[in-house]
């Protein structure tokens, strides 16, 4: 079986929730230690998100470039959006921001990895989909607005893609883990041993 992470939670005796956002909240919690001591332990509380590896027929795979205020940065990225509706699936989800963040659609879908992105602060999950048989969507596209009516788009080579990560010029999280896992796939089993889109996900529970 491998090693794996497995479901535990520790004593709870308090819990505060000083910040509530538009998408998220920041909560303390008073912590039960295994010494019998408690400890106050903020973090983040996050919907949680989709994001999208979408590579065409030429092995390119779909970058945005979007500005990211926190990091002071214009960050290429994969397209990527917020779980809007608790419950929500994750593959409609994630069909809909590669229509809006590139007005793009996508044949075959698979779930290429399931990651915690900052798991010390923030409970956020993120599902990372491999698209591939990309087409252009018909008709207007998606209004955007603010950071994103200064999205620029282009379709970079997988290696490429790799070797920037590597060089430390890339650094969105997303982008990042999908390429390497992408990479580490088609190295070893192929795309047919990643799990179906439709795969449970038990950090984000969803009706199929």
């Amino acid at each position: 079986m491998g090693i794996q992470d497995t479901p535990e939670e520790w004593q709870v005796t308090a819990t505060v929730t000083p910040f509530t956002g538009n998408k998220t909240s920041v909560r303390t919690d008073q912590v039960v230690m295994p010494d019998g001591s408690v400890h106050g332990r903020d973090y983040q509380v996050h919907p949680g998100s989709v994001a999208i590896l979408a590579v065409d027929e030429d092995g390119q795979v779909l970058v945005v470039r979007q500005y990211r205020h926190p990091v002071r940065q214009r960050l290429w990225e994969i397209p990527a959006g917020l779980l809007d509706v608790p419950g929500e699936n994750p593959l409609h989800a994630a069909q809909r921001e590669l229509y809006e963040e590139a007005h793009v659609k996508a044949e075959d879908w698979r779930v290429l990895t399931d990651v915690y992105t900052t798991p010390g602060g923030c409970d956020e999950a993120v599902r990372i989909f491999l698209a591939r048989g990309l087409s252009d969507v018909e008709g207007e596209r998606f209004a955007v607005s603010e950071e994103e009516a200064d999205m620029e788009q282009a379709r970079i080579p997988l290696p490429e893609l790799v070797r920037s990560v590597l060089a430390g010029d890339l650094h969105n999280n997303c982008l990042v883990v999908g390429a390497l896992a992408l990479t580490a796939v088609l190295a070893g089993d192929g795309v047919d041993s990643l799990r179906p889109a439709e795969a449970p996900w038990p950090a984000r529970p969803f009706e199929a």
